[in-house]
């Protein structure tokens, strides 16, 4: 009998596959529930909040990256990139015109990281299909 943590656990780590790619979850999140962080990030964010109906991925994942511009986190921003290209949410096209949209709402400052993070995840998705 499974309890409603496992549930929720369960259903995050669902979530978090389904947003950056299938296996993304066991590598960041292996052990259920031992951190508190790990805990809430992929049962109440990921398992209560990404999972909800109203918004699809790409939209909640738009929103994420124009947030993650706002603070000039290129890091952050290519991993949302990479999961929009791995689920062909956005195409490497799309994203550099968002970049430019992202500059004058963000600072040109703050989409110089964005630029960054963009170009990282279109080549390591690249990368990605020339072993597939």
């Amino acid at each position: 009998m499974t309890t409603n943590g496992d549930e929720r656990w369960n259903r995050g780590t669902e979530a978090i596959d389904a947003v950056y790619g299938e296996g993304f979850s066991a590598t960041y999140y292996p052990q259920p529930r031992e951190m508190p962080y790990h805990r809430e990030t992929v049962e109440h964010l990921f398992g209560d909040i990404w999972s909800r109906p109203g918004l699809s991925v790409r939209d909640r994942r738009l929103l994420v990256i124009g947030v993650t511009a706002a603070l000039g986190r290129g890091d952050l921003i290519r991993i949302q990139a990479l999961g929009a290209l791995r689920n062909g949410e956005l195409s490497p096209e799309e994203l550099r015109e968002g970049v430019l949209q992202l500059a004058y709402y963000t600072g040109w400052g703050n989409a110089t990281s964005v630029d960054r993070g963009i170009e990282d995840a279109i080549a390591d998705h690249e990368k990605e299909r020339a072993r597939e």
